[in-house]
């Protein structure tokens, strides 16, 4: 992940700087890059003036139903890999467009003020995925685990409906 801890497509941060980040994603083809945001209309701009790499993996963050509508931005914009964190699932997502989407993750939240994340919430998304052919990828239950108890992240682990889901979308470069 790019700036796994932050989001490239801050509002401070100028497109002269992105062109220089992708200038260098541009020359190491060898290495896949996946970016995530939650400022989808500054994706949107700077995507509509530049081409990504083939070797980006785009995507944005999905945390509930109120946020979904960033996934009709993501779509139209030409990536070979669009992908979605469904992470925190903090409420359900509802039904899900995922024409376009590759590969789709769910986590749910960490930390000491996280929120539990309801199994039918991510069941919702696990079953899109099947229906609509999308990698899914379980990553975590978080700070609550299935049982609706909190303990660690580790403690809570990544089994989902009896399994680890580890999918991953088909590359197309």
């Amino acid at each position: 992940f790019v700036n796994s801890m932050s989001d490239l497509f801050h509002e401070n941060m100028p497109f002269s700087f992105l062109d220089k980040v992708f200038q260098v994603i541009e020359q190491t083809p060898r290495h896949s890059y996946q970016i995530l945001t939650k400022r989808e209309k500054i994706l949107q701009a700077y995507c509509s003036q530049r081409k990504m790499p083939d070797n980006v993996w785009l995507g944005v963050s999905v945390e509930s139903a109120k946020t979904k509508h960033r996934v009709d931005i993501l779509r139209d914009i030409s990536a070979n890999i669009r992908f979605l964190s469904v992470e925190p699932l903090i409420a359900d997502v509802g039904q899900l467009d995922l024409s376009g989407i590759h590969w789709v993750i769910v986590g749910g939240e960490s930390g000491h003020k996280a929120r539990p994340m309801k199994l039918e919430w991510a069941l919702n998304v696990q079953e899109q995925c099947t229906r609509q052919n999308v990698a899914f990828f379980f990553k975590q239950w978080g700070a609550w685990g299935e049982d609706g108890v909190k303990r660690s992240k580790k403690a809570n682990g990544r089994i989902f409906l009896g399994r680890e889901w580890n999918e991953e979308p088909i590359l197309h470069y």
